[in-house]
């Protein structure tokens, strides 16, 4: 039985009838000259998204928590130092894969629903040399979107590479890798990219890369190793893992539709329905979490009121509208709503149905 759903949680989100003909297209082997030709027009249309230049600009062939790992275990060895933000859920997981890389970890923190303090780090960074300093841009946990305009200077001021998620903003805000000075960066196509889940797109700086090339040890990972992966997406097509033909398919023409629609407009969308959702669910007399200068337009978190439950809601919701939204985590468990809206799902109907059925379900 074929069930639709109108997909406004914290992702995935909706997928267009292009990226999903692309993903039925007939299956080809991994080395033959058109898949290959689609792969080179993928990592070129990733680097334009991403905006970078950079060679080692690939899909990782796993979700999003994948690509986080993939940055961390290739550039953290036993003994490291690594200086990770965390105001949320994903910073947590930043700072557990860190540990398990074998670095030592220091944590600068914020409340959740509020953004790092630069000055916090700063200081932070004043008291040792470290290898990573790592933050989340967009932190789908609570829906703060954080300004990374100052963590460059940090990160140099310790001598660390400055390790960014992305999973929540790639094409959805300006993400400016080489303008940010970004050293590696991850993200994932079930967000504001509207594909399918499954893929991972990462990308390094030249001085990651020399990063990982001056390591003493072998990534830990070797499903993950981008030494090794790196010779495949490269010139030489080194066989590493057979990779997600179809699921390439489907990134290629979601990332077509992106460029198509071009990258200004594109955020010009989301926040123009972000807006939008945002004086919708106020004169429902919600209230917004987050402060306006550090929400998220693809992601607004909301806060439940006093009486209402948050499972009776979400399922009404579901059964009754077809429409999924998301409930919160940690801190904000039971305490909020997470309503996505990324890629295909930021459109003018998809901000009319959330509200008009969240009033349903409120009466």
């Amino acid at each position: 039985m074929t069930i639709q759903r109108v997909l406004m949680g914290p992702g995935p989100s909706d997928v267009p009838a292009e990226v999903l003909a692309a993903l039925a297209r007939p299956t080809i082997g991994h080395l033959d000259p058109e898949f290959l030709r689609v792969l080179d027009e993928t990592q070129g249309m990733l680097r334009q998204v991403f905006g970078t230049k950079s060679a080692l600009t690939l899909p990782i062939s796993a979700t999003g928590s994948a690509g986080m790992e993939t940055c961390f275990v290739n550039l953290l060895e036993p003994g490291d130092h690594a200086l990770i933000c965390r105001h949320g859920v994903f910073g947590g997981r930043m700072a557990e894969v860190a540990r398990r890389a074998g670095a030592e970890v220091t944590l600068v923190e914020a409340p959740w629903g509020r953004p790092i303090d630069p000055d916090d780090v700063a200081a932070a960074a004043q008291k040792r040399a470290f290898k990573v300093l790592a933050v989340v841009h967009a932190e789908t946990s609570t829906g703060v979107l954080q300004d990374l305009s100052p963590f460059r200077a940090i990160a140099d001021s310790c001598g660390a590479l400055l390790l960014v998620d992305a999973v929540t903003s790639l094409a959805g805000v300006p993400v400016n890798v080489d303008d940010m000075g970004i050293d590696a960066i991850y993200s994932g196509t079930q967000k504001c990219l509207s594909c399918p889940p499954g893929l991972s797109p990462i990308s390094f700086s030249e001085r990651a890369r020399d990063a990982l090339a001056a390591r003493a040890t072998p990534v830990q990972s070797w499903y993950l190793d981008l030494t090794l992966i790196g010779q495949y997406f490269g010139g030489e097509r080194v066989y590493h893992h057979t990779a997600p033909v179809n699921m390439i398919f489907a990134l290629h023409e979601a990332l077509r539709l992106v460029l198509s629609e071009g990258l200004e407009n594109r955020y010009t969308r989301h926040r123009t329905q972000a807006e939008a959702l945002y004086q919708g669910l106020e004169a429902l007399g919600l209230e917004l979490v987050v402060e306006p200068p550090a929400r998220l337009p693809p992601l607004t978190l909301v806060r439940i009121p006093d009486g209402v439950d948050d499972v009776t809601v979400r399922k009404k919701l579901l059964t009754e509208h077809d429409l999924e939204i998301g409930g919160g985590l940690g801190d904000f468990k039971g305490k909020a709503w997470r309503i996505g809206l990324m890629g295909a799902s930021a459109t003018p109907k998809h901000v009319e149905l959330c509200l008009s059925a969240l009033a349903d379900a409120l009466s």
